[in-house]
This record gives structure tokens, C-alpha cells and sequence, in this order.
């Protein structure tokens, strides 16, 4: 009785696990020796306790290359594309990641592969 009573505390008591948001599209271009990336991500942004926060450029090794933080819920923009400019890659990275975060789940585990040309 007593460890019903507690797997069922456990599951009432275990925060509800929120989509993972989306990087559905990237556009990067190249002005001299700095990129811009043009990143559309998808979420179930519920408010403010609940959404997209941020997305972020890694190398292959898991480096991080920049980040754009997203200050506030985008419930009724969806999807949304935000930009990164300004971003220097080092000339032997022919392909970088993007990787989006959400206020619940943090970074999340599907990475967006980009080849850069």
C-alpha cells in the first residue's frame, strides 16, 4: 500500500514534460569574413512560464559559436524566425548545429545540421 502511495505522489508530483522546440528552417549568409543566420523555430509557447528562450550555433565538437536569447513568449507568433549576425566561424568548419531551448527543458537534443558553403 505505502509504495502505491508513493509512485503515486511521484507521478502527481513530476512536472509535465513540454514539446522540445523546433528548428524548422536556417538561412545563413556570408558577408566577408562574418555569417548571418536567419533561424525559424516552432513551440508550444504556452506564456511566459513555458517557452522557446533561445538558440544557439555549435561546431561538430559541440562548441558554442553564438547564441540569441529570446526575451519574452511568442504565443501567438507561430512560427517565428529571429537573427544572429555578426557570428565568426573558423575556416575549417564546413558545418555547424543549431540547437533551440525552451524555458522547460532546457537545451533540447535534436540538433539542426547546417553545411556552410
Amino acid at each position: 500500500m505505502l509504495k502505491r502511495l508513493v509512485a503515486t505522489l511521484a507521478i502527481l508530483t513530476t512536472p509535465a514534460l513540454a514539446d522540445a522546440p523546433v528548428v524548422s528552417n536556417v538561412n545563413v549568409s556570408k558577408a566577408g569574413d562574418v555569417w548571418k543566420f536567419d533561424v525559424t523555430l516552432s513551440h508550444k509557447d504556452t506564456g511566459w512560464d513555458d517557452y522557446a528562450n533561445a538558440w544557439r550555433i555549435l561546431d561538430n565538437n559541440g562548441k558554442e559559436l553564438g547564441v540569441r536569447n529570446l526575451a519574452h513568449p511568442h504565443v501567438n507568433e507561430q512560427p517565428f524566425t529571429r537573427s544572429l549576425s555578426g557570428i565568426r566561424i573558423p575556416a575549417d568548419v564546413t558545418e555547424v548545429g543549431i540547437q533551440a531551448s525552451d524555458t522547460i527543458g532546457g537545451w533540447s537534443s535534436p540538433i539542426k545540421k547546417i553545411k556552410l558553403r
